[in-house]
């Protein structure tokens, strides 16, 4: 009978194989959080044109129920919404016999996805343009003909989201 003192064999992982392993994850974390920023990214400015785009239908409309004479003109000869709270709070249709039936545009103001919480807590997080604000310096007036995000970024098309 022989007597056998070697060290029993031990279950786990080396040192070297546990490297290894940290080494594999941190390559791959390294190659997936710049595609998750980015797939982020993609959704905000998503959310920023459909956004917009709710916002200007809501505006056309609006100035589609002037010109057929259901609501009475504020602005001055424009046709547009003096702001862009009336597209939500409605406005008295003139053709109603009632006169008590309201034309209501948007549900509510769609959020800017951009726009930084100290915006949001503040004034309006849309930059506004008048129907006489000229196309490339947009400014606030009597009326509410377009609206553009105030971010600073610039979008992954390489357009500003000021131009969107």
């Amino acid at each position: 009978m022989r007597l056998c003192r070697s060290a029993p064999h031990l279950r786990g992982f080396t040192l070297i194989e546990m490297l290894v392993t940290v080494a594999i994850v941190g390559l791959l974390s390294t190659v997936a959080f710049p595609l998750l920023e980015l797939t982020e990214r993609r959704s905000h400015e998503q959310e920023l044109r459909v956004a917009l785009r709710q916002i200007r239908s809501a505006i056309d409309s609006y100035k589609q129920a002037v010109d057929e004479g259901r609501v009475v003109e504020t602005t001055k000869g424009s046709g547009y919404p003096p702001s862009l709270e009336i597209l939500v709070d409605g406005v008295s249709d003139a053709k109603s016999p009632s006169q008590a039936s309201k034309l209501i545009f948007l549900r509510r103001i769609p959020a800017d996805p951009f726009a930084t919480v100290a915006a949001e807590a503040g004034t309006s997080i849309w930059g506004l343009r008048s129907y006489a604000s000229p196309h490339d310096k947009p400014q606030p007036g009597v009326d509410v003909f377009d609206v553009y995000s105030q971010a600073p970024g610039i979008g992954l098309n390489g357009v500003p989201y000021k131009e969107w």
